[in-house]
C-alpha cells in the first residue's frame, strides 16, 4: 500500500498515463479596471457566455476560470447559469442579442436544438463560441469554432487505464461494467461511452460487458441514486466507469451503503480531475481518472479577440495541458510532516 507520503506522486503518474486532452440565473456584469488587461487602451469587449449549470466540482473550475480570465483581459462578461435547462440557455442567448454583445459563448446542455437561435444569432452578426461541448447544427456556420477537449478521446483512455487497474488488481475472469452516463444528449456522454465502447469492442469483446448503463446527470446525487439501483439489479457488478468524478463519488456512497468495498470489491475508473476525485484516489476508493481540463477561460479570451477582430480561427481548438490534475493532487492531500 502507498503511504500518503508516496501517494501524490502515483497519482500524478495515473494522470499522466491517462493524458489530457461537465431559469437562467444571471450573474451579472464584470470587467476589469482600465489600464488592466488586453482590453486597455480600447473599448471593451463584451462576451456574454451562458454555463451549462453548476452540476459538478469540474463545472465550478470552468466558471471560475472564464470568470478570472474575462476580467484579466479586460472584457465586460454577462454570464449566465442555465441550471442544466436548455431552454434557460436559449433564452439567456436570446437576451445576449438583445443587449448586442460582441461575442457570445457557451457550453451546451445538449447536443441538438440550437439552430433557430444560432440563426438568429448569425442575422444580428454576432459571432458565437462554443465552449467545452460541441453541438449539431445543419449549417456550420452558425457558429465559429470549438474550444474543448476530445471527450471520444477520453473514453479511449478510460478503457485502456481500466486495463492497467484490472492487472493491477490481478483481477481473473469475466469483467461486468456499470456505466455512470452523463446527461442524455450532452456531448461528453454520448463520446465518453463511444470512446470507451470502441476500445471494449476492439480489444474485450470476449471478456468485458456492459451489464448496466445509465444517466447520473452528471451529478453526485444523481451517481448514488442510479449506482444503488445498479446495486440492486446486478449485484455482481465489479468495474464502474463514470463519465465523471461527481457521480463516481456520489456512486462510492451507494457502494459502502451495500456492504461493498469501492475500488476493491468494485474496481471505479472517472473521468475529470476535481480535487475530490483526488482525495478518494488517496482514500483507494477511485483507482483511475483520466484528466478533462476546466481551465479554458485564457483560451477562450484569446479566440474572442481574433474573432471580434475578424481573424480565422481554426475551426476546432483542444484544451491546453496543464497542471490542473497535479494541483488538485496536492490540495487534496493533507499537510502532513515526516
Amino acid at each position: 500500500m502507498l503511504s500518503r507520503r508516496n501517494f501524490l506522486t502515483a497519482a500524478v503518474g495515473v494522470a499522466a498515463a491517462t493524458g489530457l486532452a461537465a431559469c437562467a440565473k444571471e450573474d451579472g456584469s464584470s470587467t476589469a479596471a482600465a489600464g488592466s488587461g488586453s482590453g486597455s487602451g480600447s473599448k471593451a469587449i463584451t462576451l456574454g457566455f451562458s454555463q451549462v449549470g453548476s452540476e459538478s466540482g469540474w463545472r465550478t473550475a470552468n466558471s471560475d476560470s472564464v470568470k478570472s480570465a474575462a476580467k484579466e483581459a479586460g472584457y465586460t462578461l454577462k454570464f449566465s447559469d442555465a441550471q442544466q435547462k436548455q431552454e434557460n440557455q436559449i433564452s439567456a442567448i436570446r437576451n445576449y442579442i438583445v443587449q448586442k454583445v460582441d461575442v457570445i459563448a457557451f457550453s451546451p446542455v445538449v447536443v441538438t436544438g440550437w439552430d433557430a437561435v444560432l440563426k438568429e444569432a448569425k442575422a444580428a452578426k454576432i459571432p458565437v463560441v462554443l465552449t467545452d461541448r460541441s453541438v449539431e447544427t445543419s449549417d456550420d456556420s452558425l457558429y465559429v469554432t470549438l474550444v474543448g477537449s476530445d471527450f471520444t478521446d477520453e473514453g479511449r483512455r478510460a478503457a485502456k487505464i481500466l486495463e492497467k487497474v484490472l492487472e493491477k488488481a490481478g483481477h481473473k475472469g469475466a469483467v461486468k461494467i456499470a456505466q455512470l452516463e452523463g446527461t442524455t444528449g450532452a456531448a461528453p456522454a454520448i463520446e465518453r461511452a463511444k470512446g470507451f465502447k470502441e476500445v471494449m469492442d476492439a480489444d474485450h469483446a470476449d471478456d468485458w460487458k456492459i451489464v448496466v448503463s445509465q444517466t447520473g446527470d452528471f451529478t453526485r446525487a444523481g451517481g448514488k441514486q442510479v449506482m444503488a439501483a445498479f446495486l440492486q439489479s446486478n449485484p455482481d457488478i465489479n468495474v464502474l466507469f463514470a463519465h465523471n468524478d461527481d457521480m463516481a463519488i456520489g456512486a462510492i456512497q451507494s457502494i459502502e451503503a451495500a456492504g461493498k468495498k469501492p475500488g476493491k470489491d468494485i474496481l471505479i475508473v472517472s473521468i475529470d480531475g476535481v480535487k475530490d476525485g483526488f482525495v478518494a484516489m488517496s482514500e483507494g476508493k477511485i483507482n483511475a481518472i483520466v484528466e478533462c481540463n476546466p481551465l479554458l477561460g485564457p483560451q477562450l479570451m484569446e479566440v474572442v479577440k481574433k474573432v471580434k477582430d475578424g481573424e480565422t480561427v481554426e475551426r476546432w481548438i483542444k484544451t491546453k495541458e496543464s497542471d490542473f490534475m497535479q494541483d488538485q493532487a496536492k490540495d487534496a492531500l493533507p499537510t502532513r510532516k515526516y
